[in-house]
């Protein structure tokens, strides 16, 4: 059984996934309560499944960007969890998960996440057979990202109504995607570590760490 958990950024989730099914999903706004709150719903979903810890067989955690208290919070459990129990370890760029959980499309993804302070992380991504990320994340405002939109383009992730304002004024060839498939949930991010397990792309346990660029704490 794949954990996967994403503490990125105030919204936080936690998967189990078989290789075959997702078992157990949860999703939720965690604030800055990361650390109290992260292990409790680990033992929750493990005791709702009736799953013993010792048949977890990898961990899959977002890496960045986000913030610096969340992602210290999941990479530390999922490293924690590796280097006790021996289990692999698979680290997963933040923004791939929202990207994977879209539908096929010839036009370009554009993928976002807040940073603060008017400033967001975006990554592009193209589909090859599934979204693969072509540049990015990099760190710049929507005013920035609306005014390079040279083509049409999807955009997901944390889209906010003054965003929204922005690319509105700025008339920004754009299609923004549906709320529910803007949420980055922890089911995708197992369905991306187990595809990383298969192709035997595990990271160390001793040497992975965060991405936190630039975001401030208060994400």
């Amino acid at each position: 059984m794949l954990l996967a958990l994403d503490t990125a950024t105030r919204m936080a989730s936690l998967a189990l996934h078989d290789g075959q099914r997702l078992c157990y999903e949860a999703t939720w706004q965690a604030d800055r309560q990361h650390t109290v709150q992260l292990a409790a719903r680990l033992a929750t979903a493990l005791e709702e499944l009736g799953l013993p810890p010792e048949r977890l067989s990898g961990v899959a955690v977002t890496i960045g960007p986000g913030s610096f208290t969340g992602l210290r919070v999941g990479v530390a459990l999922a490293k924690g969890l590796a280097m006790a129990r021996s289990l692999p370890l698979l680290g997963v760029p933040t923004l791939d998960v929202v990207a994977v959980a879209q539908g096929r499309d010839q036009r370009p993804l554009v993928a976002v996440l807040q940073a603060g302070r008017g400033r967001i992380f975006a990554a592009t991504y193209r589909w090859q057979g599934g979204w693969q990320r072509r540049q990015g994340p990099e760190l710049t405002t929507w005013e920035e990202l609306a005014a390079g939109l040279g083509q049409p383009a999807l955009l997901c992730g944390e889209i906010d109504q003054a965003a929204r304002e922005v690319l509105r004024q700025a008339n920004a060839p754009v299609e923004i995607v549906l709320p529910a498939l803007a949420l980055r949930r922890a089911g995708f991010l197992a369905e991306l570590g187990w595809q990383r397990l298969r192709h035997g792309q595990v990271d160390s346990p001793t040497t992975l760490v965060p991405l936190y660029g630039s975001a401030t704490d208060g994400k």
